[in-house]
């Protein structure tokens, strides 16, 4: 990822430069871009940093949100990016101005080539972590803006037509922006703790109650701290079983949960009674029963 910053940073330079020789607004987009890249990046590695701190009294969960939180800055740039690329866009259609369509494709395959680089470099556990992921969305979105310089440079040298620069940032400015709008919506189900999105819960639900020992299950809960560290916890009704059984049958719902779901913390309330609620979804805001002394 520090390779991928510097190899951006460097190149921003030249293509906002050469986007201003050329007067193209497709070059120039993609310079932007890159620019945010720059900070994306930057945001990204930092959190990665941050979320291997071990856990400590004031913060019990470490800080694995904080490449949560970087992917939500991350893609709310990409989105207001997407945003001025298509306003700046509707400003050169009303008053198109000429472009060196030989600079544009210079320019463009550099630029595709670099943007590919890096994009590679960091595509390495991008399918596991959302920071990560809204990294590599950043810097994917750069190869698609300079490929579309490239088609937008060849179609201005055979055609003459001025008006397909801010074309193609516009369809680029589109499609940045729908990736943007992934990303942020996993980002909120996340802090919002959802359930994830691959964990159907009434088959998780059939699942625990199939298990030998188990008779009921309540007050459940599953949430994710990122993409993939995910916890869930529970009250099961068993039986008046011994400590020891007990430890056994949370072995074997653990092994469960941790291989169909992917759920590597579990913690599990084991009742002869339900003990707040018998309400599957309890509501956390409700008070306690009270018990006479």
């Amino acid at each position: 990822m520090a390779l991928s910053l510097i190899i951006t940073l460097v190149f921003v330079v030249m293509e906002a430069a050469a986007g201003i020789m050329a007067n193209s607004l497709a070059l120039l987009t993609d310079a932007a871009h890159n620019l945010t890249d720059v900070a994306a990046l930057a945001l990204s590695w930092y959190a990665l940093n941050l979320s291997d701190r071990p856990a400590h009294a004031g913060k019990t969960y470490g800080y694995h949100r904080a490449g949560i939180l970087a992917a939500l800055v991350n893609s709310t740039t990409l989105g207001c990016l997407a945003v001025g690329i298509c306003f700046e866009a509707w400003r050169r259609f009303e008053a198109p101005a000429p472009v060196d369509a030989g600079m544009l494709m210079g320019m463009g395959s550099a630029a595709l080539v670099v943007n590919l680089v890096t994009a590679w470099l960091v595509s390495h556990g991008a399918d596991h972590d959302l920071n990560l992921r809204s990294a590599f969305l950043h810097l994917m979105g750069d190869v698609l803006s300079t490929l579309g310089a490239i088609l937008a440079g060849i179609g201005i040298h055979f055609t003459g037509y001025g008006w397909l620069d801010p074309l193609a940032s516009v369809l680029i400015a589109v499609l940045i922006l729908w990736n943007a709008w992934l990303i942020i919506r996993e980002t909120v189900e996340i802090l919002l703790e959802c359930t994830p999105r691959d964990i159907e819960m009434s088959v998780m639900v059939r699942d625990l109650m199939q298990s030998d020992g188990v008779r009921g299950v309540h007050d459940l809960h599953v949430w994710s701290l990122s993409r993939q560290l995910r916890f869930l916890s529970a009250h099961i009704l068993v039986d008046d079983i011994s400590v020891s059984e007990a430890g056994r049958l949370r072995d074997r719902l653990a092994e469960l949960m941790e291989q169909r779901y992917g759920i590597r913390h579990i913690t599990l309330q084991f009742e002869t009674t339900p003990g707040c609620s018998d309400a599957l979804y309890c509501n956390a805001t409700r008070k306690p029963h009270s018990h006479p002394h």
